[in-house]
């Protein structure tokens, strides 16, 4: 199918999809709701309206893989602050890449290897083997390398020791064993506390990035941000929390600027301290 068709047609899917399922309505309700208190009914609606069609045209731009190379990527995607990440693998520390469920989330590191620059990327695996399968095959097809996310660490820390690149999509709700509570638009979110422990143990420089759609241009682009500076105190505790904070902080400041390109219907505060009440229950 022509890319443009495919973007049209899988848009339209998702709208249908997203109105059938209530769970997911609620979930972008209520974290909009939480993150933008000050916004009306309508703005709220118009970002999710967008949301919806993001990813569907990601869905869309995962199906157009194979056609993808080195000669066309330009026109599907750019590169912007390059030097950043360029600067921070030149240490040859080893990269972590900070990024998040933003954009077209599976096009930025397809993309980027297809610009020369593969990296491993942690994902977790889908519970149907075939289809599973089938997303890996064509995640890896332009040099990227799916490692799985139950079973990371020494691959992690030998693709560091290496040089290499980490991408971690670090915006999401964790458990209370695996995580630490720091702010997110002002209400503390259970975060991964692993990227953190990983930078503080290697030396490996935090590169922020990540892809949007960019109207102006009618084309994405992949933005790199200069490395997080690192907090290191001594105490390693409080160097996970300050250092995950800062991290969050950048996926913060990415969704405050463009709202519509962010995943809301992930229920981002389920995770509470015991005893707090649940956050997305409405009733």
């Amino acid at each position: 199918m022509p890319r443009r068709m495919a973007r049209a047609v899988a848009a339209s899917m998702m709208r249908i999809a997203y109105q059938l399922r209530p769970p997911l309505k609620q979930a972008a309700e209520v974290n909009l709701k939480m993150a933008f208190p000050e916004w009306t009914p309508a703005q709220r609606e118009a970002v999710i309206s967008k949301m919806i069609r993001n990813v569907g045209w990601m869905g869309a731009e995962f199906s157009q893989f194979p056609k993808y190379n080195r000669k066309n990527i330009e026109k599907v995607i750019e590169i912007e602050g390059h030097e950043n990440y360029l600067r921070a693998l030149e240490r040859g520390k080893g990269v972590l890449f900070l990024t998040g469920h933003m954009g077209p989330w599976e096009l930025s590191s397809f993309a980027h290897s297809v610009y020369g620059y593969p990296c491993d990327f942690l994902a977790r695996p889908i519970k149907n083997a075939r289809v599973d399968a089938l997303v890996n095959g064509y995640r890896a097809l332009s040099g990227c390398r799916v490692v799985d996310k139950n079973d990371s660490a020494r691959s992690i820390l030998r693709t560091l020791r290496a040089g290499g690149v980490i991408g971690i999509l670090a915006d999401q709700n964790t458990s209370l064993e695996e995580g630490v509570f720091v702010p997110f638009f002002g209400i503390e979110a259970c975060t991964t506390a692993g990227l953190a422990r990983i930078a503080l143990r290697t030396d490996a420089s935090v590169v922020p990035g990540y892809a949007y759609w960019n109207e102006k241009k009618k084309k994405y682009v992949l933005k790199f941000e200069p490395a997080v500076e690192l907090v290191r105190s001594g105490d390693e505790e409080r160097d996970v929390r300050e250092n995950t904070a800062r991290f969050t902080k950048v996926i913060e400041e990415f969704v405050r600027e463009r709202p519509d390109q962010w995943l809301w219907v992930h229920k981002r505060w389920k995770t509470r301290r015991p005893g707090e009440r649940n956050l997305y229950d409405v009733t």
